[in-house]
């Protein structure tokens, strides 16, 4: 995977030291690929609203769960760890994810607090919880309204042993960020049931 960062510099003459919001941006493409239309664009937005903003390009098939969850916390990880360096609000760190990316963000916001990846990047889990999540269209569940291909590329020839575990909506439980979701009721790839 690759991190793109989008900082806006600290102005000594515009509010020196002022700590901003963050916004981790998960592009989709059914873990096959990171679509550029949910990449560079967004983080310019978020910036022209006053976020610092990263693009994660996670790691896709023939890469299997759990690395892109990995990569994902390590960029929660990286923007905590240099909070002051890049004057980062550390209580608004946002995952934005679309579609696939929505679920690797939504995995993240209900498995950020699991031992496995705490152990597996050798930190405590505080660094790597969510404040917040922006789900955009996102697939969530792995039962009757699945976008399969999702699953199958995430899961490879672990599908059977896995995939009940990542139906999101299962996972859900208080230490769950606040997520706002959205969703077009007449989506063709992704089912509106997904968020509903």
């Amino acid at each position: 995977g690759k991190l793109y960062t989008y900082f806006l510099d600290n102005s000594k003459e515009l509010n020196d030291g002022l700590l901003r919001p963050t916004v981790i941006i998960c592009p989709g493409g059914a873990y096959r690929m990171t679509s550029d239309r949910e990449a560079e664009l967004v983080a310019l937005k978020f910036m022209a609203m006053g976020c610092h903003a990263l693009v994660l390009r996670y790691s896709v098939y023939p890469a299997e769960y759990p690395t892109a969850l990995l990569e994902l916390a390590l960029a929660v990880k990286y923007v905590r760890e240099r909070a002051k360096e890049f004057y980062v609000d550390e209580n608004k760190v946002i995952l934005c994810g679309f579609s696939a990316g929505g679920h690797l963000a939504a995995s993240l916001g209900v498995f950020w607090k699991k031992r496995m990846l705490s152990e597996m990047l050798e930190t405590d889990s505080k660094w790597l919880k969510p404040n917040g999540q922006i789900l955009c269209y996102p697939v969530i569940t792995s039962g009757g309204n699945a976008h399969r291909e999702s699953f199958e590329r995430l899961l490879g020839d672990r599908y059977e042993e896995l995939f009940e575990n990542m139906s999101l909506e299962k996972q859900v439980n208080e230490d769950t960020p606040r997520t706002f979701i959205w969703h077009a009721f007449d989506d063709k790839t992704v089912p509106v049931e997904n968020s509903i």
